[in-house]
């Protein structure tokens, strides 16, 4: 498989690389960068790794994320996997909240520091907080595109991932067709294989300007090639299971009938089920995942924040049968205002391949 150059290969902008490079000096004088193959891992057997999301917000998770660092440093992990939202939705942050104001370049050279902190490789997905929502961020207004052209110079440079250790990961870019689309990334650990799609919250980024929705239409047209390209490679390969990692919550209930709405979401609230499907900016990714789930026929998982409900559940539900798919499972990682973390177990030798056990910090319990 080709891949493009790693950091220091590419051709940057100096006073951008060397903006990069001064916010994770620190973290390398301590360190050394070693690269691990991101390819088919020789390692066959049992491993974990760490999942988190929507993290840090406010001062308050300013203050406890080291912590969270902490613990995933000490823990004998495969890598870190972020699923979006590295900072507070700009619309609610407040000065007595605190916390580095969203969406400011000092805000994600900051981020960048704490994912350079971990040592173990450390993978990123967008988050709508990140950039689509920086329109209407306080105490400052930004340009979405332009955010989202910055994040992918600072988190995406080369063929690796971030953290102190890193593997090597096969990026969509690759392929001159979508170029650039950098965040959106494929690797394999052992006999599973991880895969990022570039899916945010706020309705994917639909319905806001035509601007927006021309954005939308070719992230989601990228998305759904990538999506595919990677059930293609884990037939290929044999892959026991998948995991696909994206921000967000792409609203399964909103396929479910009624009867299952009103059991699980909408009888206590004594709400009516809607008389019609709403449309939404995840529809075609919905469409996709069902064909390629039912196709795959092993273990898939979809990771997301977004909605900050932890979560491991089953809400994939066959637009045919009317039945939840039985090899299809959700994990909603802990997110704001919660900070602690997801272990993630894959055993080749467990028939559901993936497993998960929430890692509760004890520094950071809240005192009801």
């Amino acid at each position: 498989m080709k891949y493009v150059g790693d950091i220091s290969r590419q051709k940057h902008d100096p006073s951008k690389l060397m903006s990069m490079l001064v916010v994770a000096s620190s973290v390398f004088l301590l360190t050394a960068c070693t690269t691990v193959p991101g390819g088919a891992d020789t390692q066959r057997g049992r491993f974990e790794f760490a999942l988190i999301g929507d993290v840090p917000y406010d001062g308050r998770q300013e203050k406890q994320f080291p912590n969270v660092i902490k613990e995933i440093n000490a823990a004998d992990l495969a890598f870190v996997v972020h699923d979006g939202d590295f900072q507070w939705d700009g619309a609610g942050w407040t000065e007595k909240a605190g916390g580095r104001t969203p969406c400011s370049d000092a805000t994600f050279e900051d981020r960048l520091r704490l994912a350079m902190s971990f040592r173990h490789p450390f993978i990123f997905t967008p988050g709508d907080n990140d950039w689509t929502d920086c329109h209407r961020s306080k105490p400052r207004a930004y340009d979405p595109i332009e955010r989202l052209t910055k994040i992918r110079e600072l988190f995406f440079p080369g063929d690796h991932s971030l953290g102190q250790r890193t593997i090597r990961l096969a990026r969509q870019s690759e392929n001159p067709k979508h170029a650039k689309f950098r965040e959106n990334a494929r690797w394999t650990h052992g006999d599973t294989l991880f895969v990022t799609l570039h899916l945010v919250g706020s309705n994917n980024n639909l319905g806001r300007t035509p601007e927006m929705d021309a954005e939308h239409a070719e992230r989601s047209a990228a998305n759904l090639a990538w999506l595919k390209q990677a059930f293609d490679q884990a037939k290929r390969s044999g892959s026991k299971g998948i995991m696909i990692i994206a921000q967000a919550n792409p609203g399964f209930e909103n396929a479910w009938t009624p009867v299952q709405q009103q059991r699980y979401m909408l009888g206590g609230l004594r709400i009516k089920s809607p008389e019609k499907r709403r449309v939404t900016g995840y529809d075609e990714f919905l469409e996709a995942l069902e064909e390629e789930v039912l196709a795959f026929g092993k273990p898939v998982v979809y990771v997301h924040g977004d909605t900050h409900i932890f979560r491991v559940d089953k809400p994939l539900v066959g637009s045919i049968s009317r039945r939840v798919i039985e090899n299809f499972t959700r994990v909603e990682t802990i997110g704001y205002p919660d900070t602690h973390w997801i272990r993630a177990i894959v055993d080749p030798k467990d028939p559901n391949v993936f497993s998960f056990r929430q890692q509760i910090v004890k520094e950071n319990l809240v005192t009801h």
